[in-house]
């Protein structure tokens, strides 16, 4: 018996596409006006209770420990071990924001993994 490969409909890459370019949006958004921007940064850090602060907080916690880079390689291997839409969909928001915010190591490597996802042997012909 052999592995049908891993292929994805068009609808399902114009999907993908829309849920990248939107994730690497609101990371640019996040990283360039509220962790980098310094009025906001002393804004934040004075103690002023927003959305966007508090945004800006979980952030920095989360790639300060790693946890985008992280995540995005462990979905990545998922990926490579039993291939879908939904881990593949996962995967590229983790590792788009990881790339995008501070955790470019072990998200590169997830998207590499990613890719790998859709290496599968073709299927057999007669």
């Amino acid at each position: 018996m052999t592995k049908k490969p891993f292929r994805l409909t068009p609808y399902q890459v114009q999907f993908l596409l829309i849920v990248g370019f939107v994730t690497v949006g609101y990371a640019l958004y996040l990283r360039y006006l509220a962790v980098e921007f310094s009025q906001v940064a002393l804004a934040c850090d004075a103690g002023l209770q927003t959305l966007l602060c508090k945004s800006r907080a979980v952030a920095t916690s989360l790639f300060k420990n790693s946890v985008f880079g992280t995540v995005a390689l462990v979905i990545a291997v998922l990926h490579v071990i039993r291939p879908s839409i939904v881990l593949l969909t996962g995967g590229l928001i983790a590792a788009c924001l990881g790339i995008v915010l501070y955790n470019v190591a072990l998200s590169g490597l997830a998207i590499g993994l990613l890719i790998l996802g859709f290496a599968r042997p073709a299927p057999a012909t007669a």
